[in-house]
């Protein structure tokens, strides 16, 4: 099995949680390092690894073949672009870029030095959204009418990371929380055709906005998209309503909280939500009404890398590709102007 040389752009939350341990956990890649501003520390949890000085450490070590830009989201695009230009494949954190025309770059440099490039949208292997999908893709719901997606949050107080709070091109709920439920929108529901948004700051002291509702025009349904941080007492991430029935469901993904413990990913077990979180089915089948409770199929971010392995060495698409990301980058300058000009946006 050919083996991944991967290096990560930072090792706090993000590396530590979301992909060293599943870098780690795949045969297929060697996890080489990170780059590391003051404390060093990968080599604590990754003994023998390398802490990197700078991103032109780096880049210059030839035996890197893929770099995880999972710093703030305003340093993607110039970081990715390095990395592209260096000869190393990309894996980008969310949000993509801080623009359409950057992620429109970043895909046309990968493709002219024939590297790949990918988004973590980690949510897709989430049990909950998995199952969601799941349950509409079996026409449980009948033809979609609406939906609703959550990702609500109890923060009233600003985040410590100062680039979360600094009024800057990649800072704001919209571009943090957004990216995951404007992609489980596209991947449910497809592209929209229009967007209106309203967009807002509720915490006295912020600069950056932190709470947002977007309204997504499809043909035949109409799908909204909502986040902010004083909701205390949360509704159900996923509320679908369809011609036969409906589907509720809580964001109860457990592989975060396991992480945070120090499980290992990739078990027997793994993402494994607990019976108590299971979804809510009130819908019709062969004339009978059904009103019960829907077991969760299991969360696992190991399947990103897997697929990001499949593609850099037998030449299939990422698991999310360049494109995909640009559609979401495309949704997000299309909300920022409806609400600037309070307006529908068309797509």
């Amino acid at each position: 099995m050919p083996s991944i040389k991967t290096a990560l752009l930072s090792f706090g939350m993000s590396g530590k949680l979301f992909h060293a341990p599943f870098i780690q956990a795949h045969p297929g890649f060697q996890l080489a390092g990170a780059w590391e501003r003051s404390k060093k520390i990968i080599g604590e949890f990754y003994p023998g690894v390398n802490s990197y000085p700078s991103l032109e450490a780096i880049l210059e070590d030839e035996s890197i073949d893929l770099v995880v830009v999972n710093t703030p989201t305003a340093t993607h695009y110039e970081y990715a672009k390095k990395a592209l230009q260096a000869g190393k494949h990309v894996v980008v954190e969310k949000a993509f870029t801080t623009t359409v025309a950057e992620a429109v770059e970043l895909k046309d440099i990968a493709e002219k030095v024939n590297k790949k490039i990918s988004v973590y949208q980690n949510r897709r292997f989430d049990s909950d959204f998995r199952t969601v999908k799941k349950i509409i893709s079996e026409g449980w719901l009948g033809k979609i009418v609406e939906a609703e997606i959550h990702y609500d949050r109890y923060k009233p107080l600003l985040n410590p990371k100062p680039h979360k709070e600094i009024q800057s091109a990649g800072s704001g709920l919209l571009k943090d929380l957004g990216p995951h439920i404007i992609d489980s929108a596209i991947c449910l529901f497809g592209f929209p055709q229009a967007v209106f948004a309203e967009i807002r700051i509720t915490r006295p002291e912020s600069l950056v906005d932190d709470w947002f509702d977007l309204l997504l025009y499809y043909p035949d349904c109409s799908v909204r998209l909502k986040s902010g941080v004083f909701v205390r007492e949360p509704l159900a991430s996923f509320i679908v309503h369809g011609t036969k029935g409906s589907f509720l469901k809580n964001r109860t993904d457990v592989q975060e909280a396991d992480l945070l413990a120090g499980k290992i990913p990739n078990t027997t077990d793994w993402g494994t939500e607990p019976a108590s979180e299971r979804g809510l089915l009130h819908t019709e089948k062969d004339g009978q009404i059904i009103r019960e409770q829907v077991e969760s199929l299991k969360g696992n971010y190991y399947d990103y890398y897997d697929g990001v392995y499949k593609a850099i060495t037998n030449n299939q698409p990422m698991p999310v590709t360049a494109e995909e990301g640009i559609g979401i980058m495309r949704i997000i300058e299309a909300a920022l102007l409806s609400c600037q000009e309070k307006k529908v946006i068309e797509l």
